[in-house]
């Protein structure tokens, strides 16, 4: 066989590179612009033995917390130090010019969603949430969407992705500069904080949260 014929094809090489880097970023997620010092931690190392690799959560399973976290793939939990804490409170605007007051919320579950219009695992995952408004109402269950961008380029994104939740900005007043997103010591996006009706927090996590394992949060003890 020639040396030629030996040698990978660079268009070959082109593609492989960019699957790798598509997996890469969606798996780690983005950094928050620019990056607190403060860093997530690291999904805990399952016990025992872990779910398989292509094992799925149905939209039906009710498992308990630790199954479902042992069982994620492209998310794990992170900001260990609010489980179980009271959720801090805050008020802010969404794009209508609507105030929202976390405390406002209880009796019912909330998602906090931390994310960015420029960040491809929160792009991935709106479709996610769009569908999980649909399938879970208002009274039982809150979505607010935080992100720290200018208004008019949040507008423009959320009317393009026809985004059914709410979205508030976090225009960094309490404190500056990063407002709401500070107060929680959030490092990446996407990042959820999950909140019970009491108002405490279930579970934080960074990285993208298919549908099914949102439910499967939400439903879990």
């Amino acid at each position: 066989m020639s040396e030629q014929q030996q040698q990978p094809h660079p268009g070959r090489l082109i593609i492989i590179s960019a699957i790798i880097l598509t997996a890469a970023v969606i798996l780690t997620g983005c950094k928050k612009q620019p990056a607190e010092p403060t860093q997530p931690e690291p999904r805990a190392k399952s016990t025992g033995e872990s779910a398989k690799p292509g094992s799925e959560i149905t939209a039906t399973s009710k498992m308990s917390l630790n199954d479902v976290i042992k069982a994620a793939r492209t998310w794990g939990p992170a900001y260990k130090s609010w489980h179980g804490k009271m959720a801090p409170d805050f008020t802010l605007t969404d794009i209508t010019g609507k105030q929202h007051k976390l405390s406002d919320y209880r009796g019912k579950d909330v998602i906090l969603i931390f994310w960015a219009t420029w960040c491809p695992p929160c792009r991935i995952e709106i479709p996610h949430l769009i569908e999980l408004r649909k399938t879970i109402s208002e009274d039982k269950l809150a979505i607010l969407a935080i992100s720290n961008e200018k208004p008019d380029l949040v507008k423009g994104f959320v009317a393009k992705q026809r985004i059914n939740y709410t979205v508030l900005l976090d225009k960094g007043d309490m404190p500056k500069p990063f407002g709401v997103m500070r107060i929680y010591r959030t490092t990446g996006i996407p990042g959820s904080f999950f909140i019970d009706p009491q108002g405490k927090i279930k579970l934080a996590t960074s990285g993208l949260i298919p549908l099914d394992e949102t439910k499967a949060i939400l439903q879990a003890e």
